[in-house]
Formats: C-alpha cells, sequence, structure tokens
C-alpha cells in the first residue's frame, strides 16, 4: 500500500513530521516498509531561456541560452525541442544531475560540434508522465532559480507500507489516517460524502443471479460526459504511487479505490446492450479483458454480463469492450460488493493481480458500497461534467455488525501488561468500535470496516496495538535445570515421530473433526452417553469420537466423490471413551483406498496394481508402532479385531497377552454401508501412548559384544498343518526350539493341494541359525533340526512335509 504525505494530510490533521507518522506507523502494526523522500527530483531547477538560436549543423536543433537564477550568466544547452524559445519557463538540469525518466547521469558534452552544459526537460524524462513532444512549459509567473519539485508539489514523499493480511482497513489512506488519530498522532477529518441527487433513473437495470458472489450492486449512469486527462494534481498522485494516469473517468475510479478503499468500474454506457446481469460464467466462456488478454472462465467464476456477453470479470477486471476512452459521453458509474473467497479463487486460477481484487479478496467495507458510488459521481461532476441519474442499488440487505463479548481482563491476562478500563475503552471507541454496557465484560459492536475481528483476543490486539507494544516489558527466558535436558514429552515425541514414519510411507495428514454422527460413533464402539455433545454445533456432530476411522473414512470418499479414489490418509490425534481426562488417548490411525499401495497405485505398464488389503493396513500399523519406539521383535498378532473389521481379514496386535498395541484390517461391508462409502478401504489405528516407555540408556556409548564371529547359517522347513493352524503359532513354535541358536524365523510359502489331503495346508519357512560359541557341525545342526521338527509337532500338530 503506497501513499504520499500529503495525501495521508488530506485525511489527517496533524503536525507530526515525516519520520515521528513513519515511526507511529510501524509501531501501531502498519510497518513501514519503504519511504522515498523524492530526493531524485531535489537538483531540478526553474530555469528561463533567454535566447534560442538555430543550430549551425543541425535542423532540428536550437542552441539556448539559460538563465538558470543563480546569478550566474546564462549557460549554453542543445535542445532538440519542438516548443523550444525564447522566454520559455521550464525545468533545468545540470550536468551531474540524474535524470530518472532516461537511466542517464548528465555531463559536458558536445551536440554536433556545440557544447551542451545541461538539459531542458520533459515530463518524461522526469517520470510525470508519458508526453514528451516537447520540454516543461511553465507560466510566465513561475520563480527563476527555485525548486522545480517544490513549485510542482513533486517533493511529496511516498510512503510504502506492508501490510498483512488481515487489515483491509488499511489498504486506503482515510483508513491509515483513522489508525493514526487513533494513536494520537492527529484528528481525523471525516467529513460525510453528501449524495449527490439525480434526474430521472438509471436506465439500465441491474439482475443478480447469483448473490452468493455478489451481496450488493450499486449503479449509476451520468449522461453528457467530456473524458479528457485528469486534473495535474490527480495525476502526480497517481504516479507517485506508480500508477499510470489513463484518463479522468479511469484515474477517478483509481483514486477512489486507494482513497477510500472502495474499487469501482466504469462502463461505457453506449457499448453496453440492453440491462447487466451479476451471474456466473459458463464453463469455456471467453473474454477480453482491459489488459489485452482472453481469458477462459469457468462457472466457479462471477461476471457482469449484457445481452451480448460478458462486460467484466467481477471484481478483478472489465472488459475491453465496454472500457471508457476519449470518445466516451455517457458512463456508468459500478460500485458492487464480491465474495472474497471466490474473488480470490478466480484471480489466482486465471493469474489476475490488480488493485480491486487485492481489496475485494480481503474485505471491502459494505456500508462504503453506495458513499463511494456518490463521491465517485462528484469527481465525474467535477472533472468531466455531465447529468447524474438517479443510484439504482440491487441485492444489498444492509450490513448487520458484529457484537463481540470482551472480558476487559482479557487484556492483562494475554499480554500482562494492566490497561486501565477506560484507556481500552476509549482506544476501541476511537478506532470506531463501539463498546457498550458496564463492568469488566462489555458487548463490543465491531465496525463495518472490520471484517478481520471475531473474538476478545482481535479486540485485545486492537487495543495493545495503539497503546503501544513497546510498553511490553522484555523477560529474560528461564533457565533449564540441565544442559540438553529434553523439552518434548514422550508423547510428543511420540507423535512427531508416527507422523513421519506415515508420510515416509506415502500417506497424506488431514485433520478431521472431534465429533460425528451418533450413527457412525456407535459403528466404533461409541453412542455412550458421556461422549453426547450437551450443546452440538450440528446435528451430524453429536458425540465425542471413539476412533480417527470415520473421519477418514469419509474424508477418503470425498477425494473419491472428486475423481481421486486412490489416496492414502492419515491423522494422529486424540480419541476419547469417556468425560475424563484419564479416558483420552492418543491414537496414530490411516486408512487406505483404492489402489493407494505403498508401491505405487492404479495404471503401470507393468500391469495394474491391486487393490489395497489387510496386509497393506498391517504394514503401515507396524510402521508407526516401530517409530514409536515399540519392541516389534516381540510383538504379537492375534487373527479377528473389532467388529467394524472384516472378521476373517482384520488383525490385533499385542504386546504379551493383555496391552493392545493395535489393531488394522479391512472393513466390513456393513461399516462401509452405514458410512455411505464404497471401494475396497482398509485402515488401522495403533495406541501410542500404550507403548511402553523404554528404559533409560546410559550416557556413555559402549561397544556390542554380542555380535557372533562365526558364519550365519539359513535352513528352510516345510510342516503340513491343518487349515486352521495360523502361521503366526508356527513361527513361534520354531523359534522356541532353541532361542540362542534361531535368530529368526520367516515364512515363504504357503500352499494348499488335494496332494495333502482335505482340510490341510503346507506352510515353508526359513530358519535363521547363528551360532555364538563354535562353528556348528552336521550333528550340531541334524539335532537342532529335529528339536525344532518337534517343538513344531508339539504346538501345532504339524508334520515335516516329505
Amino acid at each position: 500500500m503506497k501513499l504520499t504525505l500529503s495525501w495521508l494530510k488530506d485525511h489527517l490533521e496533524t503536525d507530526a513530521s515525516l519520520a515521528e507518522i513513519v515511526e507511529r506507523l510501524t509501531s501501531i502494526g502498519l510497518e513501514v516498509e519503504h519511504v522515498d523522500d523524492r530526493a531524485s527530483l531535489a537538483p531540478f531547477v526553474i530555469a528561463k531561456v533567454v535566447t534560442a538560436v538555430q543550430h549551425p549543423d543541425a535542423d532540428r536543433l536550437r542552441v539556448l541560452t539559460v538563465d538558470t537564477g543563480d546569478g550566474k550568466p546564462p549557460v549554453q544547452v542543445v535542445c532538440g525541442a519542438p516548443n523550444a524559445r525564447a522566454g520559455l519557463i521550464g525545468a533545468f538540469a545540470a550536468p551531474g544531475t540524474y535524470i530518472p525518466g532516461i537511466d542517464v547521469t548528465l555531463t559536458v558534452g558536445k551536440i554536433r560540434g556545440v557544447e551542451s552544459h545541461g538539459m531542458m526537460c520533459s515530463e518524461r524524462e522526469l517520470e510525470l508522465s508519458e508526453e514528451h513532444d516537447g520540454i516543461i512549459d511553465l507560466p510566465a509567473d513561475a520563480p527563476v532559480g527555485t525548486s522545480f519539485a517544490a513549485y510542482a508539489h513533486l517533493d511529496d514523499a511516498v510512503i510504502e507500507i506492508n501490510l498483512t493480511p488481515n487489515r483491509p482497513d488499511a489498504t486506503s489512506v482515510h483508513g491509515i489516517a483513522r489508525d493514526l488519530a487513533a494513536s494520537g498522532l492527529g484528528t481525523l477529518k471525516s467529513a460525510p460524502i453528501e449524495p449527490i441527487p439525480g434526474k430521472g433513473e438509471t436506465p439500465v437495470k441491474v439482475t443478480i443471479e447469483a448473490p452468493e458472489l455478489c451481496p450488493g450492486f450499486a449503479l449509476r449512469l451520468v449522461r453528457g460526459v467530456k473524458n479528457g486527462p485528469s486534473p495535474k494534481w490527480l495525476q502526480q498522485r497517481l504516479l507517485a504511487i506508480g500508477l499510470r494516469p489513463i484518463s479522468a473517468l479511469v484515474d477517478i475510479t483509481n483514486y477512489v479505490t486507494f482513497d477510500r478503499g472502495r474499487p469501482l468500474h466504469v462502463f461505457d454506457a453506449g457499448k453496453v446492450t440492453g440491462n447487466l446481469t451479476v451471474r456466473r460464467a459458463r464453463d469455456g466462456e471467453k473474454v477480453l479483458a482491459l489488459d489485452g488478454r482472453e481469458y477462459t472462465l469457468t462457472p466457479e467464476m462471477c461476471v457482469i454480463a449484457d445481452q451480448d456477453g460478458i462486460e467484466s470479470i467481477a471484481g478483478i477486471m472489465g472488459g475491453e469492450h465496454s472500457g471508457c476512452d476519449e470518445n466516451t459521453t455517457d458512463v456508468l458509474i459500478e460500485s458492487a460488493l464480491w465474495d472474497p473467497i471466490a474473488t480470490a479463487r478466480t484471480g489466482r486460477t486465471l493469474g489476475i493481480i490488480t488493485d480491486a481484487r487485492y481489496r475485494f479478496e480481503r474485505g471491502v467495507d459494505p456500508e462504503m458500497m453506495v458513499p463511494g458510488l456518490e463521491l465517485a459521481t462528484k469527481l465525474v461532476l467535477d472533472f468531466c461534467g455531465g447529468t447524474p441519474a438517479q443510484t439504482e442499488v440491487v441485492g444489498y440487505a444492509g450490513h448487520r455488525p458484529k457484537i463481540v463479548s470482551f472480558p476487559l481482563s482479557e487484556v492483562k491476562r494475554l499480554t500482562g501488561i494492566e490497561v486501565p478500563r477506560s484507556t481500552s475503552l476509549d482506544i476501541l471507541a476511537r478506532l470506531g468500535f463501539k463498546p457498550e454496557g458496564a463492568g469488566d465484560v462489555v458487548n463490543v459492536v465491531v465496525p463495518s470496516w472490520r471484517p478481520d475481528v471475531d473474538g476478545k483476543a482481535d479486540l485485545v490486539e486492537e487495543v495493545m496495538r495503539i497503546h503501544g507494544v513497546d510498553n511490553i516489558a522484555p523477560q529474560p527466558l528461564g533457565s533449564h535445570d540441565a544442559v540438553n535436558a529434553k523439552i518434548l514429552t514422550v508423547l510428543q515425541i511420540r507423535t512427531r515421530a508416527a507422523k513421519r514414519a506415515l508420510a515416509v510411507r506415502g500417506m497424506m495428514e488431514a485433520v478431521t473433526w472431534s465429533f460425528i454422527p451418533a450413527k457412525h460413533a456407535e459403528l466404533f464402539g461409541g453412542g455412550q452417553q458421556a461422549l453426547k455433545l450437551a450443546n452440538p454445533i450440528a446435528a451430524d456432530m453429536s458425540d465425542m469420537r471413539p476412533s480417527l476411522l470415520p473421519g477418514l473414512i469419509a474424508a477418503a470418499q470425498r477425494n473419491a466423490d472428486k475423481g481421486i479414489g486412490d489416496v492414502a490418509l492419515f491423522e494422529v490425534s486424540g480419541t476419547y471413551e469417556g468425560d475424563g481426562a484419564d479416558q483420552q488417548r492418543r491414537v496414530a490411525a490411516g486408512v487406505r483406498r483404492g489402489t493407494a499401495k505403498l508401491e505405487g497405485s492404479s495404471r503401470h505398464w507393468a500391469g495394474n496394481a491391486g487393490a489395497v488389503g489387510v496386509f497393506d493396513a498391517k504394514a503401515d500399523a507396524i510402521a508407526a508402532l516401530e517409530a514409536c519406539g515399540a519392541p516389534v521383535e516381540r510383538l504379537q498378532i492375534e487373527a479377528g479385531g473389532p467388529a467394524w473389521y472384516h472378521p476373517g481379514r482384520s488383525g490385533t496386535i499385542k504386546l504379551g497377552p493383555k496391552v493392545v498395541l493395535g489393531t488394522f484390517g479391512e472393513f466390513h461391508p456393513k461399516t462401509l454401508e452405514g458410512l455411505d462409502v464404497s471401494g475396497p478401504l482398509c485402515g488401522f489405528e495403533v495406541f501410542i501412548d500404550a507403548v511402553p516407555e523404554p528404559k533409560a540408556k546410559s550416557t556413555r556409548t559402549k561397544p556390542r559384544l554380542d555380535l557372533s564371529a562365526f558364519q550365519a547359517v539359513k535352513r528352510d522347513f516345510a510342516f503340513v498343518v491343518d487349515k486352521a493352524v495360523e502361521a503366526g503359532t508356527l513361527v513361534r513354535a520354531a523359534l522356541a526350539a532353541d532361542r540362542k541358536l534361531i535368530s529368526g524365523v520367516s515364512v515363504f510359502d504357503v500352499f494348499e493341494g488335494a496332494a495333502l489331503g482335505a482340510a490341510k495346508k503346507s506352510i515353508a519357512i526359513e530358519v535363521s541359525i547363528q551360532p555364538v560359541e563354535k562353528t556348528l557341525t552336521d550333528e550340531d545342526f541334524e539335532a537342532l533340526a529335529k528339536r525344532i521338527v518337534e517343538n513344531v509337532g508339539k504346538q501345532t500338530g504339524g508334520v515335516l512335509r516329505g
């Protein structure tokens, strides 16, 4: 946001210096990023051409003698301007002066053999306009020898403020002046904008077909205007803040945008066919905008259209077809309200950045819609003449102010500073808020220009930035009890570790509601009265969640509904078993849908991926537990899980017979039906607060003494067992044959066939044997193999397959 010092003083009565204003702006939260004191124009002086004769060797050049007003003899200047003549008074630059418009530093030089000791400047060379057909021609009473910048009011400092997105009120010079006045740096000039009476109705009517995108629209016709250049003072202000003057009508809209934070648009009424309609764009509809580019629109975008088509991209940029030019005689002035989110989305999609979009996407003052139109009408009449019609206002139902309950004690609680009650209320009143009530808690009516203020913390911020954050006394951080003491709790560390582990496995983190429908809670073991909310924010958010899975499954289905069927989501958060603090659990959960496997999903040249299943969920659960420090090698997997899983495609992870660390599996069809979801879905939940804490480790690293110097050996066994026997039971039986020598057992094949007999299957395992004390002989291996076969036979009834 840029503004000039004189522009600010149009709205603020103050004797403060530029330095004081800059310091105060930053202290009240409007950070000043840059100040241009216009020193580059200081070397230019007003000078008078004494004589002007033809150059002896160039038809288009003249040799001037110029009086610079310094009491010295006139200097010789070679000039090519067609209006250079004796008696002309203009802007002179001496050698050594930097000319910003042509990026040149002057030196004494020869032009066609004649020395030139400076330059008489055009407006473009001083970056005042695009005019360069002749040098600047000042009135005869211009004081020779004085500063040209001071005479032309070009020494006006330019202040650039780096606004935060939550301050739409500070996108106007008036809003910035309001803040400075509230801080005690002057008095706000707040003269009301008087309505301009109109003659007859505006013949162009407006229909709003998309009120959710346009809550209000004001339109006014002004007949008989003459659209020429805008006044010099207005052009200078626009140039100072980086805008190019175009014409009086366009410059007025830009001026009101910055002066009052009220973006406007002007249509050439002669180019508008019929009435205007505010509607959603049709898919594939195109418009040629004022920047000369053609944009393809979608139904998510809002437009203003007449009978022939689109005339403007709402809140962002007008169309070239109905733009105003020097031939415009009748003008339609538009002042409307546009939905901030839709405006931001449209701007990002089309890649258009404008001053109007910058304000609408932050939220403009709805109560300024009609006054902004009145101000623009007055300026049009002043600069262009004409006869205004009556204002047409459509769709605007008036502003309903927010009321915030504000305990004044919050200022002390949140900032540590005791601000007197009267001071807090006075600050809020100066900022335009209306405190009502007595006592510590007051109701504060939020002004229409502050859509960012929603709660008591926002009001504390308003009080503190005006009272002065520099009044907060610095406090040193407390020292820790020990060097490098652990800052995070075990649960915090596990939460971070689980999130990283699941993200590495290709899952996306989701954040779901802690409240779910009662029907969903009942499907996942909830529904108890203790989990029901006394004051639910919605009917479908009546119960505290007993599990993270309902929210994740619903999120996966929403993605599928939008065409993203292969999705893997996880969440690490709290679940609830009752209303006590000790009945909350810390859980890591995840779901996979479609073909969202770890190794890749969807279509591939090597073949389509299979659907997700129980083993994908198991791998995710084990990975999360391992990241949280669970002893994975000691975990036990039992078939079956809670009722929301498929009974034959689920499992429970235990540490010993009693400690349940998690569950996983494919979901029961009835569960999916109750949640109104479809598709292959599997998921898991692990209870990271149930993982036992590791024993304290020694601070000094010790060498490992358990590494064997002997060669490891692997042996394969295949056992025929009943179909009901679980592979895990057989693995544990083989491990128990000799825990000292056997370092690991893994299943590498499961086979069923008629050759084995009815209700039989073959499970093949690989046994890793690690000698510790000596190299094993053939007899040692035979004895170990015999023990493995006997142990498996005793515990599973299995026999060695021949």
